[in-house]
């Protein structure tokens, strides 16, 4: 089956809810979808930027300046 015809199957079987929490999570479901496509318009880094952040992070390495793993795992789990 085809895109188009699946859409055209998805939108007779939407138009048939009568559920409110149903469109609702669907608009939710959606509306993210939507927003993680938004990342579309990202570009490709030049060899010079890329270059200037291995050089950055590489003298954050010299500095000091990085989290552990272990750290780094502890407050994401403090999230939850």
């Amino acid at each position: 089956m085809d895109l188009q015809t699946r859409k055209l199957e998805f939108i007779q079987e939407f138009l048939k809810i009568q559920s409110e929490d149903v469109i609702s999570r669907l608009e939710k479901i959606l509306k993210k979808e939507n927003k993680n496509s938004d990342n579309g318009d990202l570009k490709p880094m030049t060899i010079e930027e890329f270059n200037s952040r291995i050089d950055t992070s590489m003298e954050d390495s010299e500095n000091g300046r990085l989290t552990e793993s272990s750290e780094l795992k502890a407050n994401i789990d403090k999230w939850n």
